[in-house]
């Protein structure tokens, strides 16, 4: 509470005076153009903003087109960036010149696991299915996701495989600028498998035309997929997410910095929020200052690890 009060002293030497621009990567429906919307529900639930704000979507280049857009506007704390962990592995690859310490970061707000899915009538019937074939046959496995390679969830297919043994360098994979776009992939019968935030699977699932065989958290989830296993209850160790934050462009003030890690702060208490991320299947995982430094850091370090095995990175 000490630290809320602090905030909020702080970040009254600075206000928005116009509209507020949330920054999305993704095309409408995927799974960051979903948490930009939530977050401008809860700040308008909240009345944080004095000002109007409104959602922008500039997806393509893996995300590249939102960085370049965010920091066409340096020291404006009036452009947000719904960031994840896509921000560093697209700089390690070498497909962005930008990572995290090219931003601003205002907070990390949600973890997002993915869950490895098939279509209904597919022959592959569980996730030991899968295992099986990732160790003996992996490149007859089509398996789509969003929006660049080398982001989460070929990260997740890459710890999968090398957690059975096999080469993660032999996956094959098919990039769709948006979740919404490789699952239509595959319910049209041109993938084998989808690698997609747990949150977009539910409807699919309840409509029997999606079968989920695993989910990379570290314990099941609840409500509708509350059946799928883990990996590690399959026996692969396995645990991979998305984190989900904020960015502002680079050269804030500590004014504006103060601003948003405050109104980010009363976002990730807010109960519509709490709500929204158990709709969504998210974790909260909020972090601000110097905890958020530390965990960027770290991503940063395991995520280059995978991505060297993939054959992505030196």
């Amino acid at each position: 509470m000490i630290a809320l009060v602090s905030l909020q002293a702080h970040a009254q030497a600075w206000t928005p005076t116009k509209n507020v621009e949330i920054i999305v990567s993704s095309v409408p429906g995927g799974s960051n153009d979903k948490t930009g919307r939530e977050i401008e529900k809860a700040l308008i639930d909240l009345k944080a903003v004095p000002t109007s704000t409104s959602v922008v979507g500039k997806p393509g280049g893996g995300g590249n087109i939102a960085m370049a857009y965010t920091n066409q506007h340096p020291g404006d704390g009036h452009y947000l960036m719904v960031a994840t962990s896509t921000i560093n592995s697209n700089h390690i690859i070498g497909a962005s010149k930008l990572t995290y310490s090219d931003f601003t970061p205002i907070a990390m707000l949600v973890n997002d696991y993915v869950v490895f899915a098939v279509k209904t009538d597919s022959p592959v019937k569980t996730g030991k299915d899968i295992m099986a074939q990732f160790k003996t046959k992996p490149q007859g496995i089509a398996m789509g996701f969003a929006a660049a390679f080398g982001n989460t969830r070929h990260v997740a297919a890459g710890l999968l495989i090398k957690a059975v043994g096999g080469n993660p360098r032999d996956l094959k994979t098919v990039v769709f600028k948006g979740s919404a776009e490789a699952i239509s992939g595959l319910l049209g019968g041109h993938l084998e498998m989808v690698i997609i935030g747990a949150g977009n699977a539910v409807a699919h699932v309840q409509s029997g035309r999606m079968r989920v065989l695993a989910v990379t958290a570290p314990k099941r989830l609840t409500g509708a997929l509350s059946f799928v296993p883990t990996w590690r209850e399959l026996g692969a160790d396995v645990v991979s997410g998305s984190w989900r934050g904020i960015m502002g462009p680079k050269d804030m003030t500590a004014g504006q910095v103060a601003y948003w890690e405050n109104a980010m702060q009363r976002v990730s208490q807010n109960a519509g929020w709490k709500a929204d991320i158990e709709r969504n299947y998210w974790s909260e995982d909020f972090a601000i200052g110097a905890q958020l430094k530390k965990e960027l850091e770290a991503d940063y370090a395991d995520t280059k690890k995978i991505l060297v095995d993939i054959g992505l990175a030196k």
